[in-house]
């Protein structure tokens, strides 16, 4: 558990995130009006604008669209987890995120790699969605 960590504040958009995270189940949504899948939790579609959006479960499956390494922490809690690797992830569902690529060969993140979420404990009650190279899937560089 990495409880020095910033624990994620939730907001009405986010609390269903956030909530889902922590039963380790991934979020995002999707319009009902264009069926267009986003992330960031937000209160309406940036496709088209409409608020009747609904929580579907991601497959937690993804592949690394860009990244970097950190060597500098941007806040004294983070001191001790350099190097390591920020990622932009594009969902399986077509959305993409930003995570941390977590294990021991994080920082043999290539773009290309596939990944799966995983779920790091911050407190007793507070999971953030992160993610870990998956060598087992084909196509992975």
């Amino acid at each position: 558990m990495n409880s020095e960590l910033p624990i994620p504040v939730a907001n009405p958009d986010s609390q269903v995130y956030w909530d889902s995270a922590n039963q380790e189940r991934l979020m995002i949504r999707q319009c009902k009006a264009c069926k267009e899948l986003h992330f960031m939790p937000r209160y309406l579609c940036p496709a088209c604008w409409s608020t009747e959006l609904e929580w579907i479960q991601a497959s937690g499956l993804g592949v690394i669209h860009s990244f970097t390494v950190v060597r500098r922490a941007p806040m004294k809690e983070f001191d001790h987890l350099v190097p390591y690797v920020v990622a932009l992830i594009e969902l399986k569902e077509g959305p993409r995120m930003m995570a941390n690529i977590l294990g021991p060969d994080a920082l043999e993140t290539r773009i290309g790699d596939q990944v799966k979420v995983c779920f790091e404990a911050r407190g007793p009650d507070a999971k953030v969605p992160q993610f870990v190279r998956d060598l087992t899937k084909e196509g992975t560089n």
